[in-house]
């Protein structure tokens, strides 16, 4: 059941991304370059399991949100995440080769390209989520690329990827810091978790949901925050790049800290199966119309790649 809802809203979020950068790339009063558009498509629509975007189907649907609203406020969503794996693909940041068992960007065409790729993709998102087929009211879309800002901005992925670089001593004379838990975590929600917890958040915000409910899904949304990130870090200690679909073993190469190095992969797997708990326990006003969240829950916890 899960497997099936979560792959038949992949392929309706890759209809809309596809629709989205099609609608960008055509020709109008101002040329669009050719090799760009080619980029960001190749930035965007290399498969995946959109599951940003389903977190906001999902969370949208239990307020009778129409779907085509969730679907376009989630593609936005999943244009910065992808940015965010263009620019984070680069030599300067993780200098990686394959993402998604595909050629990089920067790989692809070039260091140039994928880093304006990456900024065009970025501020597409905002266009579209200002945009009047995302909701009729204007204080709700304000609202949404208000949050979605901060959650991709300073205080949230764009702050936690300078503290992840800052941890593994690239301004610190090539020394890894050795972080405490407190600021593994930190960086860990900023990361990770921020648009993760906006995915959720979105949802009720289109819902025009009640500050309660709200604040049950914000709170799911930063479990499965951290849930999310500690898989991650198990599958780059114990998976391999045919699966994965990147490479793995890199943060142990780095000297990273993660709270899988921290505590060990027996801790970190005790650990998931008490934040998939703790995330159903969010989800408890909503009964049985979450029961599709939980299991949300229970496969990002348990994922393999």
């Amino acid at each position: 059941m899960f497997e099936t809802q979560l792959t038949e809203c992949a392929r309706k979020v890759e209809a809309v991304l596809d629709d989205l950068l099609t609608e960008a790339a055509r020709p109008g009063e101002i040329a669009r370059p050719v090799l760009l558009a080619a980029a960001m498509r190749h930035g965007v629509l290399a498969g995946g399991k959109r599951l940003r975007p389903f977190l906001v189907r999902e969370t949208a649907r239990l307020f009778g949100v129409p779907e085509a609203r969730a679907l376009l406020a989630g593609a936005a969503l999943e244009l910065v995440h992808c940015y965010s794996l263009v620019h984070d693909d680069l030599p300067a940041m993780d200098d990686d080769d394959l993402r998604r068992g595909q050629p990089t960007v920067h790989r692809a065409f070039d260091e140039a390209t994928a880093i304006l790729a990456g900024d065009a993709l970025q501020t597409l998102a905002f266009e579209v989520l200002a945009g009047e087929a995302v909701h009729p009211d204007p204080r709700v879309r304000a609202e949404l690329v208000l949050l979605l800002a901060r959650a991709s901005g300073l205080g949230g992925m764009a702050g936690g990827q300078m503290l992840d670089l800052e941890a593994e001593g690239r301004f610190a004379g090539g020394v890894p810091l050795a972080l405490p838990e407190a600021a593994i975590r930190r960086l860990q929600a900023m990361k990770t978790g921020a648009l993760i917890r906006f995915a959720c958040t979105a949802g009720a915000v289109l819902g025009e949901a009640g500050a309660d409910r709200r604040a049950a899904l914000e709170a799911y949304g930063a479990t499965i925050g951290l849930a999310f990130q500690i898989a991650d870090d198990l599958i780059d200690l114990e998976g391999d790049a045919a699966s994965a679909g990147k490479a793995t073993g890199k943060d142990a190469g780095r000297g990273k800290g993660t709270l899988v190095s921290l505590h060990g992969a027996a801790w970190a797997r005790a650990e998931l199966d008490r934040l998939v708990a703790e995330a159903s326990g969010h989800l408890a006003p909503f009964g049985a119309g979450a029961d599709l969240l939980a299991e949300t829950a229970r496969f990002i916890a348990f994922r393999k790649a």
